[in-house]
């Protein structure tokens, strides 16, 4: 099951990555099951309602178009399951009682972390000529929230959370007879899936919710005194995020402790459990390849009001998988309340243990050999050990790093790919290690800028083995591997497929996404890579599943899915990849997306919504790098600006905003006169495409985004309007670095102040509208920040509306609040920037 790891865990602003995957256990993103008895409040159309609002019918269409089903490969890769999210939430749904702990969102009813969506229809598909076969004995209403096939793929393992119900259940299904069956009640998934298969497939490891703990401490009440903090002058300089939902009181405690607290056990086919170990808040339980041993993550008292619950102090331990007798402790790690400062920190001590993929128990981590503190020279940053059972032998070193671990992917005793990187130089390297030659030394395979797309040699392809366990895709003659990559080039994204000679270091290719479609590589479906399960798509055509011969290039792509457009009243929706300079000549890209049935010299300038994110880059070289292709799918939905072309508005989506650094100087002390320069090449570039007029622009953004968006209308009088969700404004309340910014507070004051639209707010000349999520769970972006700067708009008096979403965190989940963000934007663009073309 996976868990929480302290330097797994973003520490920068998140961004939301929405995308077909390849699932093995996988929770599904953002909402939960309806809590029964209630009536969701009714949006209404109102123009100033205060109540939720309903936008026109045309955005109402792309709010509740079908999403097209995820898929996952079985281990032999000839079945999948497929997976079907239903609409959007109700508010009912996503306002259900809600615990915000330890930087964690808990639903107490069902002992779950709160933030997933379930998938309400689940069936079986055959690779070889995608015949489809349902499923009987389904839980109704079918509600999963993860899924994982066995390793002998005989079954197929899910997690059913049903609030209304409170359930929190373990299923699995016969794959051969298409039967489902309830395995095992009462889970606990505040962290991670809660089950974990053995290898032999003749059970899992699953953290059951702890037997007669009685109910839940009470909330608030009386307090027995006050919360206390303290700190010592010798404990030097520590960059502490701005979290959110932390601990607050010893009543917060006792409620995390309750809820977070789980049992491990091992349970059969049967039903029959056993437990493992004793009850306690496990951050992760995972299985040794073997089955013989259990790798337990503990959270230990004392707990932190400053920081969330993956850096709580926590015991690291291996048990017997037999009985859960404890067999070896791999460490004791302390509280950790923040880290040196720079984005290359980490904690001292284990860190990122796991057990290796390719050995029947052998354990391996990284330790930092600086102090975790990249301020401080050291030639070797990191050291990778391993440990194997019985553990009695001390631990050898594996590797030693000149930067940060990044990962293993193991494939036998004489071949694993280790990865390090750097995050201030953006240097990432990559290295073929042999894990039982310890002493051969290593060879480099790559070295390159992370932020060089256009040298990106690809991911390795990796298959499950008899074990489950992921390992690197390996020909029968041993000599080759095989790499999966974007493609990005100068024409856009062309992805990939590549055999790797190991030998001679030379990749040979085997497949490229050719014009006029995008074909995306998904998985190897044989061991010598001669078909590869892919999905296609054009301007016009969604994403579908094909099956593509690799040993037959004239052979056609067979069809596995036949997913239909979903909004087809939008088809023939104009996109291109349009390419033009910053005034200092860096190359910035854009994608140009037009209503259907548009013509510039017909129908004249449209208004235009332009949305956008900026992005810290170390070199004009990588900030200049096509993103992107222009045959991909002309997906339009809620979320971002496309849905306004369903109003006749041209859109500029993700114009490129690079803030560049080069060498040693820090791209955010020229942030301003970057962005602005930015802004000014893309609509000088509209404007002389004749698609849109400088009357009639907005500029909007999310995030990071609506950042820029105030920013860019406080020092600028380039847009008529701006649309700002969910948003950071002031970066004194972010004093410990936000986004790429590695610095703080005290060390750059003049950038944080210089950078902050908040200072700027009197200059603000154009209306703004800000939304934001009522319980933002998005470290920095504080609901605060929007308050307050609406308020400073408002007193200084310029043109604003405050938009506050009650229940819903950094990305948006209600139906009711989505639609009413829609309608929101909707009537700002008409009032500021006039209505759009009519669509026929």
């Amino acid at each position: 099951m996976t868990g929480t790891d302290r330097t797994r865990r973003a520490r920068w602003s998140s961004r939301l990555m929405v995308g077909m995957a390849l699932l093995a256990v996988a929770p599904l993103a953002l909402a939960a099951t309806p809590t029964a008895g209630k009536k969701a409040p009714q949006a209404t159309a109102a123009p100033a309602g205060q109540g939720y609002q309903l936008p026109s019918a045309a955005l109402q269409a792309v709010a509740n178009a079908p999403r097209a089903p995820t898929l996952s490969l079985s281990p032999r890769r000839d079945i999948a399951a497929l997976l079907q999210t239903p609409p959007l939430p109700s508010i009912n749904e996503v306002a259900q009682p809600e615990l915000k702990l330890a930087g964690v969102r808990i639903n107490p009813a069902t002992y779950s972390a709160s933030t997933f969506t379930f998938a309400d229809k689940l069936w079986l598909m055959n690779i070889a000529d995608g015949k489809e076969r349902q499923i009987t004995g389904l839980p109704q209403p079918l509600s999963v929230a993860s899924l994982a096939w066995s390793p002998d793929q005989q079954y197929l393992a899910f997690n059913q959370v049903h609030a209304a119900s409170g359930a929190n259940e373990l299923w699995i299904i016969d794959v051969a007879s298409g039967t489902a069956r309830r395995l095992l009640a009462d889970l606990n998934t505040v962290f991670g899936s809660g089950y974990d298969w053995l290898p032999d497939s003749r059970g899992l490891v699953v953290t059951q919710q702890v037997k007669g703990q009685g109910p839940a401490p009470a909330a608030g009440g009386i307090p027995t005194g006050p919360a206390i903090q303290q700190t010592q002058a010798d404990a030097g300089v520590r960059a502490i995020r701005t979290y959110q939902d932390l601990l607050s009181n010893e009543a917060d405690a006792r409620l995390f402790d309750h809820y977070a607290s789980s049992q491990p056990v091992r349970v059969a086919l049967n039903g029959v459990t056993a437990p493992l170990s004793t009850a306690g808040v496990y951050l992760d339980v995972s299985i040794s390849p073997d089955g013989q041993h259990v790798l337990a993550q503990r959270v230990q008292r004392p707990y932190s009001y400053l920081v969330p619950a993956d850096d709580f102090p926590r015991r690291i331990e291996v048990l017997s998988a037999a009985d859960g007798r404890l067999q070896h402790t791999v460490a004791t790690l302390p509280l950790v309340e923040g880290l040196p400062t720079g984005n290359d920190a980490v904690p001292t001590g284990v860190r990122e243990v796991s057990w290796r993929a390719d050995a029947p128990a052998t354990l391996v981590w990284a330790e930092a050999q600086d102090g975790g503190d990249p301020a401080r020279d050291s030639k070797v940053r990191d050291a990778v050990l391993m440990q194997a059972a019985p553990f009695e032998a001390p631990p050898v070193t594996l590797a030693q790093l000149g930067s940060r671990y990044a990962g293993i992917q193991w494939g036998r005793g004489d071949l694993a790919l280790l990865n390090e990187s750097w995050w201030k130089s953006r240097v990432v390297k990559q290295w073929r290690i042999a894990p039982d030659q310890l002493d051969q030394a290593p060879q480099l395979l790559s070295e390159r800028s992370s932020q060089d797309r256009y040298n990106d040699p690809g991911k390795p392809a990796l298959v499950r083995d008899v074990n489950g366990r992921s390992r690197l895709q390996i020909t029968a003659d041993g000599r080759s591997i095989f790499l999966i990559g974007q493609g990005a080039s100068p024409e856009g994204d062309r992805p990939f497929v590549d055999r790797f000679d190991l030998e001679s270091r030379t990749a040979t290719r085997l497949f490229h996404s050719q014009a006029p479609t995008y074909s995306l590589p998904q998985a190897l479906l044989d061991q010598e890579g001669t078909s590869v399960l892919l999905t296609r798509e054009s301007p016009d055509t969604p994403a579908n599943y094909f099956v593509q011969s690799l040993a037959d290039a004239t052979a056609a792509p067979r069809a596995l899915t036949r997913f239909e457009h979903p909004l087809p009243q939008l088809r023939g929706v104009s996109k291109e990849q349009i390419r033009y300079k910053r005034n200092d000549g860096v190359d910035l890209t854009a994608t140009l997306m037009l209503p259907p049935g548009y013509n510039a010299r017909k129908d004249g300038p449209l208004p235009m919504l332009m949305w956008a994110y900026p992005g810290e880059f170390k070199t004009a070289a990588a900030a200049s790098q096509v993103t992107d292709s222009p045959y991909r799918f002309n997906a339009i939905g809620y979320w971002g600006p496309q849905a306004f072309l369903a109003k006749g508005y041209a859109v500029l989506v993700s114009p490129s905003m690079p803030i560049i650094g080069e060498g040693d100087k820090e791209p955010n002390d020229t942030y301003l006169p970057q962005l602005v320069a930015n802004a000014e090449a893309a609509v000088d570039e509209v404007v002389r495409r004749g698609v849109t007029d400088r009357e009639h622009i907005a500029i909007g953004g999310h995030s990071y985004g609506a950042f820029m968006t105030a920013n860019l209308l406080a020092h600028t009088r380039l847009f008529k309007a701006g649309i700002a969700r969910s948003g950071a404004y002031n970066r004194t309340l972010t004093p410990f670095g936000f986004q790429a910014e590695e610095r703080n507070f005290w060390q750059a004051q003049d950038v944080y102040l210089k950078m902050s639209p908040f200072n700027f707010a009197d200059r603000i000349k154009d209306p703004i509208l800000f939304i934001h999520g009522g319980d933002d769970n998005n470290s920095g972006t504080f609901p605060i920040q929007s308050e307050r700067m609406f308020a400073a708009v408002k007193g200084l008096g310029g043109t604003a509306r405050l938009v506050m979403l009650p229940n819903e965190s950094h990305h948006y989940r209600a139906r009711e609040s989505l639609m009413t963000m829609l309608a929101e934007s909707e009537r700002w663009l008409e009032q500021t920037i006039g209505p759009g073309m009519k669509i026929k």
